[in-house]
């Protein structure tokens, strides 16, 4: 890296510091009134006021100024080093302050800088400005980092360790603790949860025991009074609605039970790891006396030490600690890169959850949007099976009356035949002869046919009433087998009712057509029993006026149906809009064992880290001590790095369980997942199938109306040209 860079890196470091005239360029950085204010802001209780007053601001274009105050900043830099850091600079090039004044030379200015630099990172607000330095540019951020462990390793610190390394021990000893009382409570939370539940798995309890009663008690006056297998008493339908609360119950019932297992595993998973913690605890406080001790023991051996042999112990310490700054430095090196890793981790989990809201948002807008299509398809749907009954109705009547005007066309020959003949037989003096045997065949025709039509109606009326019970028993049926299913299968039974609904609504038009139609064959009859006589009318009116009753006692029947069904419908709709709040409660008590679950592997990550951080701090404690100790300290502090070394295993081993069971966990929710869509699809098929299998039950009322009217039509015909050929 070439001094200029340098320069400019330290220059955008500096460029962060709350400065009353930020530096632009290196030049405005060689007065030292910049250098001082920094100083200022980083060590205030050292560089104070009476010191900031000694460096002169107003300097101008006099490099002797320039030097004076360089100097002052040079003095008060290694003021610092030895009075507050207690470290002494060697082998460290100290800046030329008249070149930086006089020439502005880079390189000087560049080890002023650095010295600064090293102020800033070894202060007691050094967190704030690495954490300023880890959120620059990556090219300076390098930089800067070559220049902190440059003049590290021209550091040389005291022989004495600080003090903190013991203290933070007992302090991260009682945060353990802390812990571990956190995790009692949660247990005894829990453990009330199960009470709680338990209690409610008892009120249940007696609420079936007591509907068990009633429900024995209403057997017995069932047994007295009407029977309890027909739903069409009140009795029945009371026990059929008896039976579906006690089977609810029971489910119910069955669901508690299952939440109390899970609880009482979880319980017993929660117990023993307040056991594996609480046996950590023990641990590590037995390291911490050994700590205790290691540390009264060191001071005795430092103070002997020292007396013998002073400078052999400081020149071997300070080999020592070079040793360790070299471990020390890939160590921040790869805490820093790790930082660097869950920052943007972290950063790239903001994003989707961001992105994963804004998909929420639309994904329940699309859902509003799909029910009001729905309610438009099925709103354009009865439009258009009301528009194609019409328009096969108009079709129907069509063909009617073009069948209509070839019989009167056929008639109107046959009696043009017939007048013709009759002129002849006037002719001829025939015209009582004549008269006779064109009038009785057809009257004697068309009493003996009209009989047996209606009869024939009848009988087909009849059986379609018949079809229609069996298809409306097997329908029923079908609803309260469909009841008793999961609720994306009520969904399915909603689509079937309003399907229902149409057939029922094109079952009534086509009523309404053949009333219509009866009632226009009715007018013509009226027409046509003029010639055949005053009985043959009477008893047409008769037939007709029952038939007209029977067909609007079927309509009545078939509207009280329709309404049935809607009832039926509606009281799907509610049971439907029952089950959700229960789905979503289980859905919200899943989604707080699922947060409790992640707050407890948290706590047991950080527990591990703080753990990992005594270990690398008996660690440190242990590089720490003098080498020329007597045989036996360094017998117990192999046995102090054998048994660190074990508590490792341990750790990793317990990593490598959790993950294990971290695998199977999910495995288990996968396996769970697909089974509960593998069941719905199951259901779902199963529903259609049995809708297909009632659909098939024959032709239709419209189809088998058609060809009645057919062959009606053609006898007709066939009669009019029978008489025509007589």
């Amino acid at each position: 890296m070439t001094n200029h860079e340098l320069c400019e890196s330290l220059l955008t470091w500096v460029q962060t510091f709350n400065l009353d005239n930020s530096p632009e360029t290196v030049a405005e950085l060689t007065d030292g009134v910049a250098l001082s204010q920094i100083l200022c802001q980083i060590a205030p209780t050292f560089f104070n006021t009476g010191w900031y007053s000694r460096i002169r601001r107003e300097v101008g274009d006099s490099w002797r100024i320039r030097v004076s105050n360089l100097k002052k900043v040079l003095e008060g830099i290694l003021d610092f080093y030895n009075d507050v850091l207690g470290q002494q600079i060697r082998d460290f090039k100290l800046p030329d302050v008249s070149k930086i004044a006089e020439r502005h030379d880079l390189e000087e200015l560049g080890r002023l800088l650095q010295l600064v630099l090293g102020c800033a990172v070894n202060c007691e607000h050094k967190e704030e400005y690495i954490n300023v330095i880890m959120g620059m540019e990556e090219s300076v951020q390098h930089a800067v980092m070559n220049a902190i462990q440059e003049l590290m390793s021209k550091e040389m610190p005291s022989n004495e360790p600080p003090p903190e390394a013991y203290v933070e021990i007992e302090r991260q000893l009682k945060r353990t603790m802390e812990d571990l009382q956190h995790s009692l409570m949660d247990k005894e939370e829990v453990m009330q949860r199960c009470h709680e539940l338990d209690i409610q798995v008892a009120t249940l309890t007696e609420e079936r025991n007591t509907l068990h009663a009633e429900n024995e008690q209403l057997h017995e006056r069932l047994d007295l009074g009407d029977s309890v297998d027909d739903p069409s008493t009140p009795a029945g339908r009371r026990h059929q609605h008896l039976q579906q609360t006690v089977e609810e119950y029971q489910e119910e019932n069955f669901r508690l039970e299952n939440i109390r297992d899970d609880l009482q595993i979880r319980i017993d998973m929660l117990e023993r790891e307040v056991l594996e913690i609480s046996q950590k605890n023990e641990k590590l406080t037995s390291l911490a006396e050994e700590a205790r001790a290691l540390k009264d023991e060191m001071d005795v051996l430092r103070h002997t030490s020292d007396k013998v042999s002073k400078y052999e112990s400081t020149i071997e310490t300070y080999k020592k600690k070079l040793e360790d700054l070299s471990d020390l430095k890939r160590q921040v090196k790869l805490l820093e890169d790790k930082n660097t890793m869950y920052m943007q981790n972290t950063m790239e989990l903001e994003e989707e959850l961001k992105k994963a809201s804004a998909l929420k948002s639309q994904l329940e807008n699309y859902k509003r949007q799909v029910h009001e299509l729905h309610a438009k398809v099925s709103e354009e749907t009865r439009r258009a099976d009301k528009a194609d009954f019409e328009g096969k109705r108009h079709l129907e009547r069509v063909t009617q009356f073009q069948t209509e005007v070839d019989r009167l066309r056929t008639e109107r020959d046959s009696l043009k035949e017939t007048n013709e003949e009759l002129t002849c037989n006037q002719l001829a003096g025939n015209i009582s002869m004549g008269m006779s045997p064109a009038g009785s065949p057809l009257s004697a025709g068309f009493a003996d046919m009209m009989p047996s039509e209606i009869r024939e109606k009848i009988i087909r009326l009849q059986h379609e009433n018949k079809m229609l019970k069996l298809k409306q028993g097997e329908t029923t049926d079908e609803k309260t087998q469909l009841l008793q299913s999961l609720l994306d299968d009520s969904n399915a039974r909603r689509s079937e009712l309003e399907s229902e609904s149409r057939i029922s609504n094109q079952r009534i038009l086509s009523l309404e057509a053949e009333m219509e139609e009866l009632k226009q064959q009715q007018r013509e009859e009226g027409v046509s029993s003029s010639v055949v006589g005053e009985s043959t009318q009477t008893k047409s009116k008769e037939v007709n006026k029952q038939k007209n009753q029977d067909l609007r006692l079927k309509l009545n029947e078939h509207k009280e149906k329709l309404r049935e069904s809607d009832t039926e419908l509606q009281r799907n709709r509610t049971y439907i809009d029952e089950l959700e709040p229960k789905y979503i409660s289980s859905s919200e008590k899943v989604s707080n064992l699922q947060d409790m679950l992640m707050k407890k592997e948290d706590d047991m990550r950080a527990m591990e880290d703080r753990y990992k951080k005594y270990l690398e701090k008996a660690k440190s404690v242990i590089r720490t001590l003098d080498p020329k100790q007597s045989p036996a300290g360094s017998n117990e502090l192999q046995l102090l790095k054998a048994q660190l070394h074990e508590k490792q295993k341990i750790i990793e081993h317990l990593e490598h369980e959790r993950e294990k069971s971290k695998v199977m966990r999910d495995s288990e929710e996968k396996l769970i997942v697909s089974a509960w869509y593998n069941m719905g699809m199951h259901m779902h098929r199963k529903a259609a199938e049995d809708r297909l299998a009632n659909s098939n039950t024959g032709q239709s009322f419209l189809a088998r109306q058609r060809q009645a009217s057919n062959r009606r039509s053609q006898a007709i015909i066939s009669g009019h040209s029978s008489n025509a050929t007589r």
